[in-house]
């Protein structure tokens, strides 16, 4: 029989399935609304659907590097227990691995792990877990070598911080310490010719106003603001940082003492940027039975 809209919208309404997996579910009960929540349940779909709005920020990140290649994997879940089980970290390391050989995310979820598709094997990972998983993000480093590093481990090659680092030349073991200056200063760019244009203006335009406050001649004020753009661009890029491990020198000084040269990176930390719900329980208890 055909399936109409209003069909495939009543069914996602009470289920929060996807559009295709709605309509593919009346297809296959003949329309019968009850009938297609049961299908929908029984292939984990409308359980998994209806976690997807609770806020998953905990997680791993898994970093794998295979020649002159390095991917760094984020995998959310709600809470950090579940980061903690043995088969999640197992299903963290299966998509990092799989992620070596594809170009983005979007390729990732259709990639094959132990005969399932990354996005079927998250999908009924979530059935069995409980908690509202998400794969967050996929980047990539490749250069002549690259050298991965994870912070606060918590199995082999995952974290709660995962960073690439793509070197020109011979690594001696600067690799490394570079990714730990990196994991710790969270640098915004490689270089200032890298920064987005949009942070850049928005600083100069704080520091201009800044240097207005002081009331001094404007030949004055453009020094000042030049003198505070240098320092800002010393901060927030990786090149022109203090290398924590030798503040007398850059990082870029670093690597040229050790006969190498940084051609990238990426730093990616478990639930950054994603707005975390606080919630007190003892609290939410309390003002109930003030209410009862």
């Amino acid at each position: 029989m055909a399936i109409t809209a209003s069909q495939v919208k009543e069914l996602r309404d009470s289920t929060g399935a996807g559009m295709m997996d709605a309509k593919k579910a009346l297809t296959e009960t003949d329309g019968n609304i009850e009938a297609a929540i049961d299908w929908l349940r029984t292939k984990g779909l409308a359980k998994a659907a209806k976690k997807s709005g609770r806020i998953a920020a905990e997680g791993l990140v898994g970093v794998a590097v295979e020649g002159g290649q390095g991917v760094a994997v984020e995998v959310n879940s709600e809470t950090d227990f579940v980061a903690k089980n043995p088969d999640f970290q197992k299903m963290v390391a299966s998509f990092t691995k799989a992620a070596l050989g594809v170009a983005d995310i979007d390729v990732l979820k259709s990639a094959d792990v132990d005969g399932k598709s990354v996005e079927v094997t998250l999908t009924e990972a979530i059935t069995v877990i409980g908690e509202n998983l998400s794969l967050r993000r996929l980047v990539r480093v490749e250069g002549e070598t690259v050298v991965s590093y994870v912070h606060n481990s918590a199995a082999a090659g995952m974290g709660k911080i995962g960073v690439l680092v793509g070197l020109k030349g011979k690594d001696a073991g600067i690799g490394k310490q570079i990714a730990m200056h990196i994991a710790a200063t969270s640098p915004a760019s490689l270089s200032e010719a890298d920064l987005d244009p949009a942070l850049v203006e928005r600083e100069k335009q704080v520091l201009s106003d800044q240097a207005r406050e002081s009331g001094k001649p404007e030949a004055v004020i453009e020094k000042m603001i030049v003198g505070r753009m240098a320092k800002f661009f010393e901060e927030v890029t990786l090149l022109g940082q203090k290398f924590v491990i030798n503040p007398d020198v850059t990082v870029a000084q670093a690597a040229k003492d050790a006969g190498v040269e940084i051609t990238g990176f990426a730093r990616v930390a478990v639930g950054e940027g994603i707005e975390k719900r606080s919630e007190d329980f003892a609290a939410e208890v309390a003002k109930t039975l003030q209410g009862a």
